[in-house]
């Protein structure tokens, strides 16, 4: 593709060119080849400018950067731009042919539900018979085809490459998270969304934007940005629906389970089996538990319908779905249930732990296993014990991808947040693995353990190195044993 063609779109500040004919776009010096062009960009932790010249030695034909280079290299290309990460998100998009306007795209953001949403919509469109993509914390799929995921939103390259992948696979629809890091970070930039949809804002990723007010304004950027051709699919009991779409240009449409909303919802029945909706006035029966659940189900709902699936049509499909890995998993042993949640923030906690007590029966003693991460957020680390600690009969805390970090350290910050009497019902061990067996040895028979932190993730992150480890496969394990350890 010619330079011009691969940068339509961009208002370039300056340009050296010569319009060379690119086969490729690196944003890494070590991948950069010949006839490449190589987006300098400003990251985090190392700036891409102090690689031009690698680049440029190791074949690259055209530079688009923020900051022109000293030393112009004879017969190379140099593009300056505004913002590099939007440069490599448009160019990115003009590269694979426009991948995301060939498909009905459909993005979601929040702190909590995403995954399960984009999941079990994935799940919905493919029953009803479509081709669809799915992008997603735990999986990348290609109708059924499975490309494994590194973080939450890849960056814009591997983005456009998959969406892609599925217009050459007939995909009518694609479903994808969207973090608030990809949005700030422009790996989203470029693309064409036809709908988006906001399930909620709690306290997560501060560490990242350092505010909640920045948190909030990266969310609704996502917002601000659809086109008018969008959806923007917003849930209004919680305060901050209405504040992303003050500047949308996208149709307004609102979800509740609270309050007067285009898609309403209301819980009649609650179990450990499942859940009995009401849905605009239309009763549907699923097979997901919580309330939490209950909201992403009338988003996946309501969805469905402003993609065009009839009303009767996208009850029935919304009665066949199974939660997502990870999900409010069961494992059930000894007549004991154990639950394996991905819950890691101090809400999705709370409503995990509030989904538990809401069902339990008198007598029933529910034990919680938790941890936090190493090098990120801390500011959530005692929320977090002291929500664990309130809503369940005894706490155990332990780690959760210590990372780089003391684990006895994490652990100290979290019993910052339990007074001197709920640190006596608290039990400290840093093993994981210890922990968990620690819990199915305290419960007895019609017992519940609630393991979160983790839920779909099969490793422990500990100085760098992942080694193997699965919530579900220990408890697996330790409940189909016949006699306690």
């Amino acid at each position: 593709m010619k330079l011009l063609t691969l940068i339509e779109g961009i208002a370039p500040l300056n340009t050296v060119t010569a319009n060379p004919e690119v086969c490729d776009i690196c944003f890494d010096s070590r991948k950069v080849g010949k006839d490449s062009c190589f987006v300098a960009q400003v990251g985090t932790h190392v700036d891409g400018h102090e690689y031009i010249d690698t680049a440029v030695k190791q074949g690259a034909v055209a530079v688009v950067c923020q900051r022109m280079p000293e030393h112009l290299q004879q017969g190379v290309a140099y593009v300056m731009v505004e913002n590099s990460d939007l440069a490599l998100g448009v160019m990115a998009d003009n590269f694979y042919g426009h991948p995301s306007r060939q498909l009905k795209l459909v993005g979601i953001t929040g702190t909590n539900g995403k995954t399960t949403t984009v999941t079990l919509l994935h799940r919905l469109f493919r029953t009803h018979g479509c081709h669809a993509g799915l992008l997603s914390t735990i999986v990348n799929k290609i109708d059924d085809e499975e490309v494994p995921a590194t973080h939450t939103t890849p960056d814009a390259l591997e983005l456009n490459r998959l969406l892609s992948r599925m217009v050459e696979a007939g995909c009518e629809y694609a479903f994808m998270e969207v973090s608030s890091h990809s949005i700030v970070q422009n790996r989203i930039g470029g693309l064409t969304f036809a709908g988006g949809i906001f399930s909620n804002l709690t306290h997560d990723h501060l560490d990242f934007h350092k505010t909640m007010a920045n948190y909030i304004a990266a969310k609704k950027l996502f917002f601000d940005n659809l086109p008018a051709s969008a959806f923007a699919l917003v849930n209004i009991d919680d305060r901050n629906g209405r504040v992303m779409v003050q500047n949308t240009r996208a149709r307004v449409q609102t979800y509740s389970l609270q309050r007067m909303a285009d898609y309403r919802c209301k819980v009649v029945e609650e179990t450990f089996g499942g859940l009995l909706l009401e849905l605009n006035g239309h009763e549907v029966w699923t097979r997901l538990v919580g309330r939490f659940n209950a909201y992403n189900l009338t988003a996946i709902y309501a969805t469905a319908v402003l993609l065009g699936v009839e009303e009767a049509e996208a009850l029935r499909l919304l009665s066949t779905l199974e939660a997502a890995e990870g999900r409010f998993q069961y494992v059930n042993g000894r007549g004991i249930t154990a639950i394996v949640d991905y819950a890691h923030t101090p809400d999705a906690l709370e409503n995990v732990l509030r989904a538990i007590n809401d069902m339990r029966r008198t007598g029933q003693m529910l034990y919680t296993v938790v941890g936090c991460g190493g090098d990120r957020d801390t500011t959530k680390r005692p929320e977090m014990a002291k929500i664990a600690c309130t809503m369940s009969d005894r706490l155990v805390l332990t780690s959760d991808n210590p990372r780089t970090e003391d684990p006895e350290r994490i652990l100290d910050d979290m019993e910052k947040g339990l007074s001197l009497e709920e640190k006596s019902q608290t039990v400290r061990i840093t093993d994981r693995r210890q922990a968990i067996k620690t819990a199915v040895m305290m419960a007895h028979e019609g017992d519940i353990i609630l393991v979160a932190g983790k839920g779909h993730e099969k490793y422990q992150d500990i100085n760098g190195v992942k080694h193997h480890f699965d919530d579900k496969e220990e408890l697996e394990k330790l409940l189909a044993e016949d006699d306690r350890l």
